[in-house]
């Protein structure tokens, strides 16, 4: 196994003027329910993925394409970004990031990287600490990070084609980081395709995580999911089954759906659910607290498209799903995309921020009543 190359001589950051390159966003195509507003927060943040905020209000944003890691800055507490650095690049797809204890740590495929005190050094970035570099590079390979509420690092192994069976593959893991180093690895849940956003319950601490369903079996199978881990240990079917009761037709001979664990909510087909988090401010409707948001990618080989949206599941007292409905539509225009929505992120106002690669912008969801 190979590590990511860190190249780009990460010494300065880049600084991008927000005030002047306007992206054109067609704001007035999206539809969100009665007294919600959407804005722009950020408009030009080229490939913008995974979102994780700092301890001094930095919004630190992955890539994939672009291989680069932004820092979006609101100097003037207005709600919309002043200034977009950029504090790492030329990595293998850092798709994910994550801050703990004054750190960014980013994935790159093979690594996962920290850049140390980054908020004190956004305009010098240090050069990038390797924690490890021993993640496989194959197909499904870039990452979501996110710290548990148990402080461990928690980190998934894409499997490494569309359907397939291979061990240490298909799997959501946790890392114990002391120092520079990796002290222990555990693996979390298995039968995990391709997880590429997960959370935790603010009220049971349980982890949540979507996950994208195989493709090559027509428009309309496999569900996407919506599962949640309370503890380690569970299979959640993949590659022997899918959604609640789909045996999978080239690895579920002799398999029973019954003996994994079912999703909390089917979601639609092929309609790549990235980004997931509880609604846990106080701004939005009484009835939005503690339910689900998901920035659902949108489908790429469906005849006909679907997804492209940012999407609410509601959940009972007891974490059963009681509707799955679009929050956030527009982005798909018949068969045409302007926007794909990657993540979603709860700021300390009750805003929700969504991450948008293919405009490159991140949007701010207020509610006004």
């Amino acid at each position: 196994m190979c590590a990511a190359p860190v190249t780009g001589a990460l010494a300065l950051a880049v600084s991008i003027s927000v005030q002047a390159q306007a992206a054109d966003v067609p704001l007035e195509k999206l539809k969100l329910p009665d007294g919600f507003k959407i804005e722009l927060y950020a408009d030009d943040v080229p490939n913008a993925r995974h979102m994780a905020r700092g301890d001094k209000g930095t919004l630190f944003v992955g890539s994939r394409r672009a291989g680069k890691v932004y820092a979006v800055v609101d100097t003037d507490g207005d709600h919309k970004a002043d200034e977009v650095k950029v504090v790492a690049e030329g990595l293998k797809m850092p798709t994910g990031v994550a801050f703990k204890d004054g750190d960014l740590y980013v994935s790159a495929v093979t690594s996962i990287l920290r850049l140390d005190d980054i908020e004190s050094n956004l305009d010098n970035p240090p050069k990038p600490v390797t924690i490890t570099d021993q993640f496989p590079d194959k197909h499904h390979g870039w990452k979501y990070i996110a710290f548990g509420p148990d402080g461990w690092l928690y980190v998934p192994i894409g499997a490494p084609c569309n359907i397939c069976e291979e061990k240490d593959y298909a799997n959501i893991q946790r890392l114990k980081i002391e120092g520079d180093k990796v002290a222990k690895t555990e693996t979390w849940a298995e039968g995990v395709r391709n997880t590429v956003g997960f959370t935790w319950h603010p009220q049971t601490k349980h982890l949540w995580f979507t996950d994208n369903g195989r493709d090559m079996l027509g428009d309309d199978i496999p569900p996407c999911e919506l599962n949640t881990a309370p503890v380690a240990g569970k299979h959640f079917g993949y590659p022997y089954c899918h959604g609640n009761d789909i045996v999978d037709p080239e690895f579920g001979e002799g398999k029973q759906c019954s003996a994994y664990v079912a999703p909390v909510q089917e979601l639609g087909p092929h309609v790549a659910p990235l980004g997931v988090k509880f609604y846990t401010g106080d701004q939005f409707p009484a009835e939005y607290k503690n339910q689900v948001l998901i920035a659902e990618h949108g489908s790429w080989n469906r005849s006909k498209k679907i997804g492209y949206r940012v999407t609410l599941v509601t959940l009972d007292d007891e974490g059963n799903a009681t509707s799955y409905e679009p929050f956030i539509d527009g982005w798909l225009q018949g068969e045409e995309a302007w926007g794909r929505p990657v993540d979603v992120l709860v700021m300390p106002d009750g805003a929700l921020l969504v991450s948008d690669d293919k405009a490159g912008v991140i949007y701010r969801v207020s509610y006004e009543g």
